[in-house]
């Protein structure tokens, strides 16, 4: 599975940016603000974090679903048949209703789907920024398609076609749609979805088809009269990408922690979004949230210089993660494993960079020396990329890199400066 979504994710990638591009350019053109650079990089850290924990991890779901196929299926459908086809993209449409409702109603899969909420803009970019941990559970809301006999091929490119669909309906470039409004998911249908204001929250969970959210009562149209505020209460102030990924988990379990009652230690997990165990809300309470009183954009001030620098960095972090997909098959998995870590160890760095914090850029200035130092010695990047103009141009690329970062870091404002308010 891990090679047959980096392919599709290879395939989908160059297509995506060329649009977030475009958007970006309309965004700037007709000065709408809809892009903020450290919100979007985190995003699309957060889609290289979920990226590489589903090629890593994502034979777990498919081993069960292979084996509930073989064992349980009372039919197995042939995948010749363009009706199984249609069969399997919407019974994968509703049981993702499901998936989606019950990630946004229960707390164990709200950690998890969190992660693409808590973008405080909405755009193309929010559509990348996908958890890192669905690998682990996400499979649960899926056993009845292979309980229906529907192929393991026939179910991935459902999945796939599903998940690629989602991209567009995340801008706020195209308006009300009119009849379409009515019947799929548009833009406009998924901003109220990514709201927070009271009258949006757990609405529009469908992935394609909206009867499935008028069906079972959770459909709410946009008003113009209630603007969308985005991103989740109680701010994730962070655009770490990992600890985006771990956030709420670290809200349960504390809650977990200093519960009395074993029955609502457990229940922490299992409650709505937001529950507390009485006896933790009296001793550790918390302000009701009001996003229209309490929203305040995470936005610590930098230098244009670190901005551009971070910018840079990012830009060659896509160009290898492309290259890590591509060699998914061509190369033994110890180092495919090591060539992700870099990434994801480069990605935390530029997101401290991007919080201001000081301590990052000296870590950054190590990976660039680590880089150029392991490209020496060694002789080659991944993939058996050698010879000395790899060298030189490794070498060359941290060196300039270091000296950028150096001159940009000079002057570095404090990391605890007053966010900008919404």
């Amino acid at each position: 599975m891990g090679v047959l979504y980096g392919r599709a994710v290879s395939l989908a990638v160059p297509f995506f940016i060329l649009l977030i591009v475009v958007e970006f350019a309309a965004d700037r053109i007709g000065r709408r603000g809809c892009y903020h650079l450290a919100d979007s990089i985190c995003n699309m850290s957060c889609g290289i974090v979920s990226t590489g924990t589903r090629v890593f991890f994502g034979f777990i779901g498919l081993f069960i679903y292979q084996w509930i196929y073989q064992h349980w299926a009372p039919v197995h459908l042939p995948k010749d048949k363009w009706w199984v086809w249609a069969f399997a993209f919407v019974l994968y449409d509703f049981c993702y209703y499901w998936h989606h409702r019950f990630s946004h109603t229960m707390g164990l899969f709200w950690a998890c789907h969190s992660v693409h909420h808590q973008s405080e803009e909405f755009n193309l970019t929010t559509a990348l920024r996908q958890p890192g941990t669905g690998a682990f559970t996400n499979w649960i809301f899926y056993l009845a398609i292979p309980l229906c006999g529907i192929p393991m091929e026939v179910y991935l490119l459902a999945a796939v076609a599903q998940l690629f669909y989602q991209f567009w309906p995340h801008t706020q470039m195209i308006g009300r749609m009119g009849a379409l409004d009515r019947w799929i998911q548009t833009p406009s249908n998924h901003r109220v979805h990514h709201a927070q204001n009271d009258i949006y929250v757990d609405r529009n969970y469908v992935g394609v088809f909206l009867f499935w959210d008028r069906l079972f009562g959770t459909f709410q149209e946009e008003l113009d009269e209630e603007p969308c505020i985005y991103g989740i209460r109680g701010q994730l102030k962070s655009w770490n990408p990992v600890w985006a990924n771990l956030y709420y988990y670290q809200v349960m379990l504390q809650d977990a922690w200093h519960a009395r009652w074993w029955k609502d230690k457990l229940r922490v997990w299992f409650m709505p979004p937001g529950w507390r165990p009485a006896d933790v809300a009296a001793r550790f309470p918390k302000p009701a949230y009001d996003p229209r009183r309490d929203f305040v954009r995470f936005d610590p001030p930098r230098s244009v210089g670190l901005s551009l620098y971070v910018l840079v960095q990012f830009t060659l972090l896509l160009v290898a993660h492309s290259h890590f997909l591509a060699l998914l098959e061509k190369q033994p998995m110890p180092l495919n494993i090591l060539y992700f870590v870099f990434l994801l160890v480069s990605m935390v760095l530029l997101g401290g960079i991007l919080e201001n914090r000081r301590i990052f850029l000296w870590l950054e200035a190590g990976r660039m020396l680590a880089t150029a130092a392991a490209v020496l010695i060694l002789g080659e990047w991944f993939g058996n990329l050698r010879g000395p103009v790899i060298r030189v141009a490794i070498v060359l690329a941290a060196a300039v890199s270091l000296a950028w970062l150096v001159g940009a870091s000079r002057g570095i404002t404090t990391r605890e400066a007053a966010p900008v308010e919404a």
